[in-house]
């Protein structure tokens, strides 16, 4: 693209370069000027694409099948069956029965009852009044003035370039392939099963024990299956690209700047300055009080009570019971159980492939080339100022 840039803009220079020749021969006694004309050719450029077509082949895979079937098996177990029977025992308690009683209380209480009294009595305070004096007195201070100086300094920075390299890439060319996969049988979930005696080690002591064999919860796997399953397997294959990269390089600069300095300058003025003193005075004033007196007095009052006495009396009653017995029932249940058996089949997969293959592509560009062409000058039009 920068090859042909560079073609484009020569073939304008070169155009602008024969019309101003063309300009500078049409002078006073010629009859012919040269004209400059760009002229662009069309060429035809060859290449090849890579293009990547997939491709099934045919296998032979031998494939394990489950087959289910039902089969019908009894179970025998033993039910306890409860059998209710009703009996009367006899039970004495004691039962509480209240009785009421009417009683006269003494409720008589003492009230105290607050008699107030108001007085006066004399209090003497004193009180500070400000009294303001206004002098005057000297006040040093410093004061910064800024001088402003020119110095210069050098200043580093990054300009990016571009570097035409060429780097190695790895591209993954493989395919897909087929492998065979065991995969796990489906575990059933928890049910009742007879278990025989087996040998367990104690988790606290550490000695073998015997456990005894019975009816336990357990679970059941199904066999391992194998299934085809796809996998990729790569071809790695280097190949050779170009890149431009823009690479930074440092430039140093001098670069004038300005600096302030600030210098220290003495300056007095001044400052008016209040003082405050403090006159002492003593008041009187008469401040009013009140006196408060306890007074008893004593309130007779009588109160009529109702007490609960509670009489204990014994009685009998008859309880019904139920005893309930167990027997034992045997009974028979039948069930149904799914078998699977495996068969081995033949099928036939198709399997992916890849095939990369190159297909030729013409493209036309256009090339700007000169042409020089004399054309008669007219007599009747002046060729330039001079002619007029």
């Amino acid at each position: 693209m920068t090859i042909r840039r560079l073609i484009i803009l020569s073939g304008l220079a070169l155009t602008a370069f024969g019309a101003n020749l063309g300009e500078a021969s049409g002078a006073c006694g010629q009859e012919y000027r040269v004209v400059c004309k760009t002229v662009y050719e069309e060429r035809e450029v060859t290449c090849y694409r890579i293009e990547q077509e997939t491709v099934c082949e045919q296998r032979q895979v031998v494939r394990r099948v489950p087959v289910w079937e039902t089969e019908a098996r009894e179970r025998r177990y033993t039910v306890l069956k409860p059998v209710r029977e009703t009996c009367e025992r006899e039970e004495r308690y004691c039962v509480q029965r209240p009785v009421w009683e009417t009683v006269v209380r003494d409720c008589s209480y003492d009230q105290v009852r607050t008699v107030s009294e108001t007085c006066e009595r004399e209090e003497r305070y004193s009180v500070q009044r400000p009294v303001w004096e206004t002098s005057c007195r000297e006040e040093r201070y410093c004061v910064q003035r800024p001088v402003w100086e020119t110095a210069e300094r050098q200043v580093s920075r990054t300009v990016m370039r571009p570097v035409t390299t060429c780097r190695t890439v790895l591209q993954d060319q493989g395919c897909w392939g087929t492998q065979c996969v065991a995969v796990p049988g489906v575990v059933s979930p928890p049910r009742l099963a007879w278990l025989p005696s087996t040998e367990v080690i104690d988790p606290q002591t550490g000695q073998a024990l015997i456990q005894r064999g019975g009816l336990s919860w357990a679970r059941y796997q199904a066999p391992t299956q194998q299934v085809a399953q796809r996998v990729w397997r790569p071809n790695v294959v280097a190949q050779q690209v170009t890149e431009t990269q823009c690479v930074p390089q440092q430039v140093v600069e001098r670069v004038p700047y300005q600096v302030c300095r600030m210098v220290n300058e003495e300056q007095v003025r001044k400052v008016p300055v209040q003082t405050c003193r403090m006159v002492t005075e003593e008041h009187v004033r008469k401040v009013p009080y009140t006196v408060c007196r306890q007074v008893t007095e004593r309130i007779e009052r009588k109160v009529p009570v109702r007490v609960c006495r509670m009489i204990t009396e014994e009685r009998v009653r008859k309880v019904p019971y139920t005893v309930c017995r167990m027997v034992s029932e045997e009974r028979v249940e039948p069930y149904e159980v799914r078998v699977c058996r495996y068969e081995c089949r033949e099928e036939t997969i198709e399997v992916p492939r890849t095939v990369c293959k190159r297909v030729p592509v013409t493209y036309t560009y256009r090339v700007p080339k000169t042409v020089t062409v004399r054309v008669p000058c007219d007599p009747c039009t002046p060729c330039c100022d001079s002619c007029g």
